[in-house]
């Protein structure tokens, strides 16, 4: 195993220094699963996922994207970096769950996979938030890095 990253000489909290690496195309795909109770789920399919809030998914989408671009803000490490693409797909899988996928670009020094996991979880919390008047039974079942390409290693979940 290497050293954490974000510590530095003194093993103190630090950001990584950028400042050396080449400028690479980074991509980074991330996944959110959410588990609807059966009657949110019923009711949100009879309704073309639209609630008195607005559509559930149109409105994850945008608060996904919002969120990966401001994740330079929320994760204290990380480098705030402009993304050259950020798109979210959502999905129900044959299990009846709500699949999120987050897939952000960037030509930059440094990786994109926190842009992509904080754009599927916010998106999956905006899911939660739509519906949660119907029940709280609502679980976040994962949030995970699917692949990440560009930088000093690539990575694809198998």
């Amino acid at each position: 195993m290497t050293d954490f990253s974000h510590l530095n000489k003194k093993e103190q909290p630090g950001m990584v220094n950028v400042g050396s690496k080449k400028i690479t195309h980074r991509k980074a795909v991330a996944k959110a699963i959410v588990s609807l109770p059966e009657n949110i789920l019923t009711a949100l399919q009879k309704d073309d996922f639209k609630t008195k809030k607005g559509s559930v998914f149109q409105t994850a989408i945008i608060a996904g994207i919002m969120a990966a671009k401001k994740t330079g803000d929320l994760i204290p490490l990380c480098h705030p970096i402009g993304m050259d693409n950020c798109e979210i797909d959502i999905e129900v899988n044959s299990q009846n769950e709500v699949e999120i996928y987050c897939t952000a670009e960037v030509q930059a020094k440094t990786g994109i996979e926190m842009e992509a996991l904080t754009g599927a979880s916010v998106a999956a919390l905006t899911i939660y938030d739509m519906c949660k008047a119907m029940s709280q039974d609502i679980v976040v079942k994962e949030i995970k890095l699917i692949e990440k390409t560009g930088g000093k290693n690539d990575f694809k979940r198998d």
